[in-house]
């Protein structure tokens, strides 16, 4: 029987260089531009570009039907989001995040901004947690200029009202990020909540579900070790605060202040525990949580299970 090789299963090579060779091409969306939508579109998007010298960028969302200039009206919430991957696959025009999204836009009637940040190894950590921080500051921006402001934030979007929404990876990205905020002014941009689908947590010690689903079909162990080797700085271990929101660190002095978040998890996902584990902790730090955990499905579920996408999106929408 032949060795497990955790590349071979992520469709990569590794370099001499350390960088990666992709083996695949995911399938990637135009977006629509800012132009009028054609009959029956819901959601219309664009692509705007954040640091050229990084080459980040973002895909903005917003809804056709759009709430009326009559200030006594609501305007949407913003939700900002961070793509799974694993740190090293995908970006926001990836076909399947691309339609994720526009489903998120139309049912939970907002402004979604999916940025697109580095992948690693390339771009190790924490640079994926800085380019969240720029995204966040260059929505603060638009929200100060009254006059060049980017129109679908300025004119529809209530800044008030802001969300930070990750998926795996993301879901790592997003909480860092609602951390590095607390450093930062933002107003007149306000952290409403923290989304967190499937969190991508570690650690050196195993937990039962990681021991227990240590050869899963679609997350197994080996794959999951490889992953963070890939994206943690050089010489850091699984123990690493990026990694391990468990280990102590002045950092958790900022972890009380943070507002509500939902944490999303499947009992199939090698990480549920950590995932779990995670939630206690937040509530111990007096943070505002509701957890949403089913005994069954796997990591990545919603990405195959459009049932269970439906679900998670009534999850976000209730928690907005």
């Amino acid at each position: 029987m032949s060795k497990f090789d955790p590349y071979d299963h992520l469709n990569v090579l590794l370099n001499k260089d350390g960088t990666l060779t992709r083996l695949i091409e995911v399938p990637t969306s135009q977006a629509t531009g800012d132009k009028d939508q054609l009959p029956g579109q819901a959601v219309v998007s664009k692509d705007i570009t954040l640091n050229e010298e990084k080459t980040t960028w973002m895909r903005l969302y917003r809804p056709t039907k759009l709430p009326s200039n009559d200030k006594s009206i609501a305007k949407l919430p913003i939700i900002v989001y961070f793509r799974s991957g694993g740190w090293i696959h995908f970006n926001v025009a990836t076909c399947m995040i691309h339609e994720s999204l526009n489903h998120l836009c139309s049912e939970v009637p907002s402004i979604v901004v999916g940025v697109e940040y580095g992948l690693a190894p390339e771009n190790k950590l924490p640079t994926q947690y800085h380019n969240a921080v720029d995204a966040l500051l260059w929505i603060k921006n638009q929200a100060l200029d009254r006059v060049n402001g980017e129109t679908w934030l300025r004119e529809y979007g209530d800044f008030s009202r802001c969300y930070l929404y990750g998926v795996s990876c993301g879901g790592n990205v997003a909480f860092n990020t609602a951390l590095k905020l607390l450093d930062r002014e933002i107003k007149p941009l306000r952290i409403n909540g923290i989304i967190m689908n499937q969190p991508l947590f570690g650690g050196k010690t195993r937990t039962k579900s990681e021991m227990r689903l240590a050869a899963d079909t679609f997350f197994p162990l080996p794959v999951i070790d490889t992953l963070w080797d890939l994206a943690l700085p050089e010489g850091a271990d699984r123990d690493h605060r990026f990694c391990n929101p468990m280990v102590d660190g002045s950092y958790r002095d900022k972890i009380k202040k943070l507002g509500r978040c939902l944490v999303i998890g499947f009992g199939g996902d090698p990480l549920v525990d950590r995932q779990q584990d995670f939630v206690q902790m937040l509530v111990k730090e007096g943070v505002m949580v509701e957890a949403r955990f089913d005994d069954v499905g796997f990591h990545g579920i919603d990405m195959v299970d459009s049932r269970r996408a439906a679900a998670i999106v009534n999850f976000i929408k209730e928690f907005v």
